[in-house]
């Protein structure tokens, strides 16, 4: 066990950002993701260690464009359908976050590895 020096963020979507998904492609009653169907799908995004709400709230206003941009991108990588104004109102509307002081690696055998993100290549895994 590894004790790393990173504090995390989980976003997880709200309503309102469902509401948007589902307008994606419309579809009859049952067939609409809802809450309990997205549950479990949560992205966890390493941060520098925050040890303070001030600094927190500080670094998720400096890159919650970032973050918001990554969200919608997972549901829709045609930037035409993404809603007009991407700003912080929307990100508060759009996304919920939980803040963990600490992250621990508890895989002791396959040791950390640094690479660049291409969103193309989170395109692909998608479709596997």
């Amino acid at each position: 066990m590894k004790l790393l020096n990173r504090s995390a963020l989980s976003v997880k979507p709200t309503q309102a950002f469902l509401d948007w998904v589902n307008s994606l492609e419309p579809t009859v009653g049952d067939e609409d993701l809802t809450l309990d169907d997205v549950d479990r799908e949560s992205t966890v995004y390493l941060i520098p260690e925050m040890d303070t709400p001030e600094a927190l709230e500080a670094f998720v206003r400096e890159r919650y464009m970032e973050i918001l941009e990554c969200e919608l991108r997972a549901w829709e990588e045609d930037e035409r359908q993404w809603p007009e104004t991407l700003d912080w109102a929307l990100f508060q509307r759009f996304l919920r976050i939980e803040h963990s002081y600490l992250a621990v690696d508890l895989d002791d055998e396959t040791p950390l590895e640094i690479a660049e993100v291409d969103d193309s290549l989170l395109l692909e895994t998608d479709l596997d």
